[in-house]
């Protein structure tokens, strides 16, 4: 018997957040929800969900700090929720550590197909890989593993977001060659995101912040285009 994964629902609106949990069960997601940050991080810890979906404004503790609290114990995805548009807040919530950004009211349908995405990029399902199938480039000090979602870095495992890993490996499988922001946005992140440029260098910020430079490779700005992974 397959074990129902558990996505926790944060919201302070009752029925928005029973709603949710209504589209959720139908597609066989096992939901728990709270309404306020303070009760989310306790949630967290006992409930142990495979991914959270974040109100931002929330009673006490905001859905910024609790994705603050969660990102210092675990890479759980987390999608954040929010009426608001403005860019900086999905940048915001980008450089905090979600995966993605849903702005309210939103299309039901919509919200599943982003759920199972997400949870597809972190669990994914590859029952008979062969050997020319897999996704993977090496280079010294550094292994991207796309199939299974790994990277090795001097060695040793490297914990990293579906996002981060796709536009590592992406750049890493095309050595110098130069790739626009808006380029990486359609193969990464899709339609979606176009026009939002910021979401590429703010998760190149995060890729340097783990990843630092090599004498033979770097992940290079090429100004006033984009990025490359450059082999020296």
């Amino acid at each position: 018997m397959t074990t129902k994964q558990k996505i926790l629902i944060v919201d302070d609106d009752v029925n928005i957040a029973e709603l949710i949990s209504l589209y959720l069960t139908k597609e066989c997601y096992d939901t728990h929800m709270v309404h306020d940050g303070t009760e989310a991080i306790t949630a967290y810890e006992q409930y142990q969900p495979n991914l959270i979906l974040l109100d931002l404004m929330l009673p006490g503790i905001d859905g910024y700090q609790v994705c603050r609290e969660v990102r210092t114990k675990s890479n759980v995805p987390i999608i954040m929720l929010s009426a608001k548009g403005e860019i900086f807040d999905k940048v915001l919530g980008l450089e905090l550590g979600a995966d993605d950004y849903i702005m309210k009211p939103f299309d039901s349908k919509e919200l599943v197909a982003r759920v199972k995405a997400v949870l597809r990029r972190y669990q994914p399902s590859k029952p008979e890989t062969s050997a020319s199938d897999i996704k993977c480039v090496e280079y010294p000090n550094l292994i991207i593993n796309q199939t299974n979602y790994s990277v090795l870095y001097y060695g040793k495992p490297l914990d990293m977001p579906p996002k981060e890993l796709e536009l590592l490996y992406f750049l890493a499988s095309s050595p110098n060659q130069v790739f626009t922001r808006e380029q990486l946005l359609d193969h990464i992140w899709g339609y979606e995101y176009i026009g939002d440029t910021r979401t590429v260098d703010v998760h190149v910020k995060r890729l340097r912040e783990k990843i630092k430079d090599h004498t033979s490779w770097s992940l290079a700005t090429v100004w006033g285009i984009g990025y490359k992974f450059e082999v020296k």
